[in-house]
């Protein structure tokens, strides 16, 4: 482990100290906002504490196993215990980095997930129709719900345009980095001569707001419009105006939904995902400024971005940012996303531990 961390950690075991002492104060034990937001500080940090004291612990274990190598009655011992050691040190400073990076507290919430056709016509709104396949069966993987808002059906099938609200622990944070162009290269059902076809796809994934952090928006500002909804939704939903299509003027965002038969249900999800998106355009904004600064390893998360390929005569998915090149892409195109997604994660941590070590250094 660098000693960057090592000195990181050191504060960490100090800052426990600190806070056990805090938490015996009547003066603070009689302030129950305080009480409780130290108490979250404190199984914070003695998570990482207990974690560093086990580590140094299996540090001294490993210095005792390697002078017993000079006892030939010890020998065989010992090489079990530096193996066991050097395994335990491993895993317990991976677990530490992680446990050091700091939290993006959108990554807990749920997300939007919002799929476009792009270049490609028929077969790109098709692709659309896979993808959401894909991500809704790697959600049901998870345990999450899934929840269409509202969809725009293709004549030969797929969408046009599909946005589909995804609830579940760590939903944006496992997704976040969908955001970005998808490339299917394919012989579509349609072509004759057998020749294979590029189109692509756009995703983006945001953050469901909560009402605290949500963007405050005008009344005044928007307007609001009801329609029938399309696709399937029952004789009733069909039969009255209870979808609705609110647009934010200044911007031109538009969000609706049709899901719910209630208009004022519909009025509801579609201001969520509204504030999602204009929330989004903000962080686009600031991202954009910050890329101008440093380019980072996943990229902008912006729909400009060609992130994926997804060859299907080859079997053969890739993903550009990290040179990732998976040769199962039935199964992936089934919802088995995790070696795809977890590749992701991984990049990011190593991302921010450069971050991390470059603003201990400075």
């Amino acid at each position: 482990m660098k000693p960057f961390l090592r000195n990181q950690l050191e504060r960490y075991t100090q800052r426990l100290a600190e806070l056990d002492f805090l938490l015996s104060r009547e003066d603070i034990m009689a302030d129950m906002e305080q009480f409780l937001k130290l108490s979250r500080e404190h199984a914070d940090v003695a998570a990482i504490a207990s974690r560093w004291q086990r580590l140094q612990q299996r540090d001294a274990d490993l210095a005792t196993a390697r002078e017993w190598l000079s006892d030939p009655d010890m020998a065989n011992m010992a090489r079990e215990e530096i193996g066991a050691c050097e395994a335990d040190i491993a895993s317990l400073g991976d677990e530490l980095q992680r446990m050091l990076l700091p939290k993006d507290p959108d990554d807990a919430r749920n997300a939007f997930l919002e799929i476009r056709a792009g270049t490609g016509g028929d077969e790109s709104a098709l692709f659309a129709g896979d993808l959401l396949r894909m991500y809704t069966r790697w959600c049901e993987r998870q345990g999450w719900r899934t929840e269409l808002l509202s969809e725009s059906p293709s004549e030969l099938g797929g969408y046009k345009e599909v946005v589909l609200r995804i609830e579940g622990d760590g939903a944006y944070g496992q997704l976040r980095f969908e955001s970005g162009g998808h490339r299917v290269q394919r012989v579509p059902a349609t072509e004759t001569q057998g020749r294979i076809h590029t189109s692509a796809c756009t995703v983006a994934v945001l953050p469901e707001p909560d009402e605290a952090s949500a963007v405050q928006i005008n009344p005044a500002d928007l307007r609001i419009d009801t329609f029938r909804a399309s696709g399937a939704g029952g004789q009733h939903i069909n039969k009255t105006d209870s979808a609705v299509r609110i647009t934010h003027l200044p911007t031109g965002i538009v969000a609706e939904c049709q899901d719910d038969r209630s208009q004022h249900r519909n009025k509801a999800r579609a201001l969520q995902v509204l504030s999602a998106r204009i929330q989004e355009r903000e962080r686009a904004a600031q991202a954009a400024k910050d890329a101008a600064l440093r380019k980072g390893l996943i990229g902008s998360g912006d729909r400009s971005d060609r992130i994926r390929t997804y060859n299907f005569p080859q079997g053969r998915l890739t993903d550009h940012r990290i040179n990732l090149t998976l040769y199962k892409l039935s199964f992936i195109m089934e919802g088995d996303l995790h070696e795809v997604v977890n590749g992701l994660q991984a990049a990011r941590e190593a991302e921010k531990l450069a971050e991390l070590e470059v603003g201990t250094l400075h």
